[in-house]
């Protein structure tokens, strides 16, 4: 009886414990923003890594100047090359009170546009953050550091290799 409470109760420590992963989670360090007019509606963006680099994820926060309750709203992503990517504006999973995207990263350096649409209280509205620049990615090319990461998994399978000729029963 004693084992099973004792059991019954550490389940339930364990439950409540792993109930709040927010506190996980280290909250969004905003270290730049960007003021960006969209009709009546003053939007502020955040970004948690300046300068912005290609493949380099990152949160963006946007944040309207009287709150995001009331507001719905559009975020519309266009590369200098390439097709825009539209994406409803959502609350950030780790900042509540403003809108975002949590570790998103830019696929391609350039000039990017980020156009919001937003329809609130005083109307639709729609703005701009112009010349947004998004530097080359961070570290070496892509396929050398892919070609860097396999080498364990191929002395892996050398070593399975290996390992299963020597241990192979002769069938002689």
């Amino acid at each position: 009886m004693r084992k099973t409470l004792l059991g019954l109760l550490g389940t339930c420590f364990l439950l409540l414990g792993l109930a709040s992963p927010a506190l996980a989670f280290e909250p969004v360090n905003v270290v730049h923003t960007e003021k960006v007019q969209a009709g009546p509606y003053n939007l502020t963006v955040g970004f948690s890594t300046w300068p912005v680099k290609a493949m380099q994820s990152l949160d963006f926060t946007f944040a309207p100047e009287d709150g995001i309750a009331g507001k719905k709203g559009t975020l519309t992503m266009v590369p200098a090359h390439g097709e825009p990517d539209d994406t409803p504006l959502a609350r950030h999973p780790r900042k509540r009170d403003v809108w975002g995207l949590d570790i998103h990263a830019l696929p391609e350096p350039g000039t990017w546009t980020f156009r919001f649409d937003i329809s609130g209280p005083a109307g639709p509205a729609s703005g701009e953050l112009r010349n947004l620049q998004v530097m080359e990615q961070p570290g070496p090319p892509m396929g050398l550091s892919w070609a860097i990461s396999t080498i364990p998994l191929f002395g892996l399978i050398g070593l399975i290799v290996v390992a299963w000729r020597r241990t192979r029963v002769n069938s002689n």
